[in-house]
């Protein structure tokens, strides 16, 4: 892709989520969700090969969907309220729609099938801009509306993607799918939060994002795309192999690694709320997780 075009569709994509968080009016939180995923569609299709185009294709039709979702529930609301405004979601179904429009966004279960694809049809770099970056628009969208959103669909979609995240990456042999499903149940994690402490979503937000570029920037440096080739990082280069193990184990949530900090206090808060089953269920399913990210970690040490 010519430079020129390729700094324009990056710039668009920043613009794009710059104008989400800071708008307060539906119609151009919408504009700003277009302009985002707009941008990366030509980043995404960029490689010329059936799989690119064919991952480009689903991303675009899930996120004009989802779009399409939040654009006709903001209508309905402004129909009944006579309001643009984010925060007043009064009437009774658009709370709900809102927050299936954006779990589908983000990928979250059951809504989560394109992800991992749309990551093994692309490069690393652009599995990497869809695992961070792309999150933004939509998490502060819920952050912005997070009391007014029903909070039995928004636990419901966390325990299941916890849930499923962790099933699904015990069988994949493949780094790209392994992230995109562990973005799946970070996910879960944050939702589990999202109506009782907005603070607490944007620490481990944050530090979702701290633990995951780094993965992705050894991924990239050192070409590693399978198990495989993560088994034969020692020989290349040890400290990159050695900061992979430590990063897949902070991922997992194991103390006392700074991926464990987020899931205590989210434990603790849920408690502190008298959500005491919510809590045990998903510190249950956070194992499944942590297993295939100490396979990944078995996988790298067979060669030291």
């Amino acid at each position: 892709m010519n430079p020129f075009i390729l700094s324009m569709m990056i710039s668009n994509l920043a613009l794009g989520t710059i104008i989400t968080a800071a708008s307060y009016h539906w119609f151009m939180a919408w504009v700003g969700l277009e302009m985002n995923t707009l941008a990366i569609i030509p980043i995404l299709a960029k490689q010329h090969h059936p799989r690119a185009t064919e991952a480009a294709t689903k991303y675009f039709i899930i996120q004009m969907t989802a779009s399409s979702i939040i654009l006709f529930s903001s209508i309905f609301n402004a129909y009944h309220t006579g309001t643009w405004n984010i925060t007043q979601l009064t009437t009774h179904p658009t709370p709900s729609l809102l927050t299936i429009a954006l779990a589908m966004k983000l990928g979250l279960v059951p809504m989560h099938f394109w992800l991992p694809e749309v990551m093994q049809g692309v490069n690393t770099m652009t599995a990497l801009i869809i695992t961070t970056w792309q999150k933004l628009p939509p998490m502060f969208l819920l952050y912005l509306t997070a009391n007014q959103l029903p909070m039995v669909i928004l636990l419901l979609l966390a325990i299941s993607s916890t849930l499923i995240s962790g099933w699904s990456g015990l069988n994949q042999t493949q780094l790209r799918k392994i992230m995109a499903y562990s973005s799946i149940g970070h996910l879960g994690w944050m939702f589990a939060i999202l109506s009782t402490s907005q603070k607490l979503l944007l620490f481990t937000l944050t530090m979702y994002l701290l633990m995951t570029i780094p993965i992705f920037l050894i991924l990239i440096t050192s070409t590693t795309k399978t198990i495989k080739d993560l088994g034969m990082l020692w020989t290349t280069s040890p400290t990159s192999c050695t900061m992979t193990m430590i990063i897949f184990m902070a991922l997992g949530g194991l103390p006392p690694l700074s991926g464990f900090l987020p899931k205590w206090l989210i434990l603790e808060e849920l408690t502190t709320n008298h959500l005491i089953p919510l809590a045990t269920t998903l510190t249950l399913t956070s194992f499944l997780s942590l297993m295939f990210y100490m396979r990944l970690t078995y996988n790298t040490t067979l060669t030291v």
